[in-house]
């Protein structure tokens, strides 16, 4: 009979990982036994047991968002998402320039983002694509590579663009 054979440990893999991992700290507690004797081994242990200690607070923290170790992603610009603004964004977007300055990047952002999400193309790097989805009469408002067609947005053509990122 065959004598049942384990899976075989995928590179990269957590399995892998730890295992190099405890060869090599296996490898250096024995160096130091070796070269400092008794002294080297506690040496080697407090060290090796300290780096464990860090790495799985690293590791263990890592889904968390408040871990610590981590820098806070920068999420649509200079602040966080968050509904609370848009009263006064579309309010001083509909002003005489107001749409050039106020609302069209908060515009091209959120399509930036539907269009990335949804459709994997980009506003930025790839305009032909994103305004065959957009369509010919709401792409000149939001071309990141030209001004826009007036610096004042009329309320009809805001509520086209909001219904079209709706059904993208």
């Amino acid at each position: 009979m065959n004598a049942p054979q384990e899976p075989e440990v995928t590179p990269g893999s957590v399995r892998d990982s730890l295992t190099v991992l405890g060869v090599a700290a296996a490898g250096a507690e024995l160096a130091l036994t070796l070269v400092g004797g008794l002294t080297g081994a506690a040496l080697g242990a407090a060290l090796l047991t300290a780096l464990a200690v860090l790495v799985a607070r690293y590791v263990t923290g890592a889904e968390s968002e408040d871990s610590g170790y981590r820098k806070n992603l920068r999420l649509m610009g200079s602040h966080s998402p968050s509904i609370q603004d848009w009263h006064w964004t579309v309010r001083n977007g509909l002003d005489d320039d107001g749409f050039t300055h106020v609302l069209r990047p908060r515009l091209q952002r959120l399509y930036a983002s539907r269009l990335s999400e949804l459709h994997a193309v980009s506003l930025f790097t790839d305009p032909a694509r994103a305004a065959a989805l957009v369509g010919p009469d709401l792409w000149p408002w939001l071309d990141p590579e030209q001004p826009p067609p007036g610096s004042t947005l009329p309320e009809p053509l805001l509520r086209a663009l909001v219904d079209r990122l709706e059904t993208l």
